[in-house]
C-alpha cells in the first residue's frame, strides 16, 4: 500500500512540479552561456538577416510571441521578441530542436542544442548560437524545463 502512495506521489511531483514558481535570478557569467540581453527593436527591421522564423504554440504551459534565427554579422542568434511571455518554472532553458512538433515530455539528448539558461520569462531576449550548430538541421525552438524533461512551449520554423 505504501508503494502505491510513494508512485502516486512521485508521479504527482513530476506533473505538477513544472507549476512550482520559482524567483528568477539573472544568469551569473551568463557570457559564457552564450547569453545576451536586448532591447525590444526601435524599428520593424533589425540589423542582421532573417534566416527562420516561427510563432510559440503551447505544449505544457502557455507560451506566446516569435522566436527567429538571424545572422549578423556572420554570426547566428535565436532572438525572442518583445510579446514573448511563458510561465515561470525551475531550470529553463533555451533549446533548438530538430522535429517541428515536441512532445510535450521525454525529449532526448541527441534531438536539441542547448543555447542557454532562459534569461526571463516575458520580453525580448537573445541567444547566440554556436558556430558548431548547422541550422538547417533544426526545426524549431522551444523553452524545456530540464528537471523535468518537460516541454513548456515550442516555435516550428518557417521553411
Amino acid at each position: 500500500m505504501q508503494g502505491k502512495f510513494l508512485v502516486l506521489g512521485l508521479a504527482a511531483l513530476a506533473i505538477f512540479g513544472c507549476n512550482k514558481e520559482v524567483a528568477t535570478q539573472p544568469a551569473q557569467n551568463a557570457s559564457s552561456q552564450g547569453v545576451q540581453s536586448i532591447q525590444p527593436p526601435k524599428t520593424a527591421s533589425r540589423a542582421g538577416t532573417v534566416v527562420k522564423s516561427g510563432s510559440f504554440v503551447k505544449a505544457e504551459h502557455k507560451t506566446t510571441g516569435m522566436a527567429r534565427i538571424i545572422t549578423e554579422n556572420g554570426n547566428n542568434f535565436l532572438e525572442l521578441d518583445q510579446n514573448f511571455k511563458t510561465d515561470n518554472g525551475p531550470d529553463l532553458f533555451v533549446i533548438l530542436h530538430r522535429q517541428e512538433k515536441l512532445p510535450i515530455s521525454g525529449l532526448k539528448k541527441q534531438d536539441y542544442v542547448t543555447l542557454g539558461t532562459l534569461q526571463k520569462v516575458s520580453g525580448a531576449q537573445r541567444y547566440a548560437i554556436p558556430d558548431s550548430v548547422k541550422i538547417a538541421d533544426f526545426a524549431s525552438a522551444a523553452i524545456w524545463c530540464r528537471l523535468f524533461n518537460a516541454t513548456f512551449g515550442y516555435a516550428a520554423f518557417s521553411k
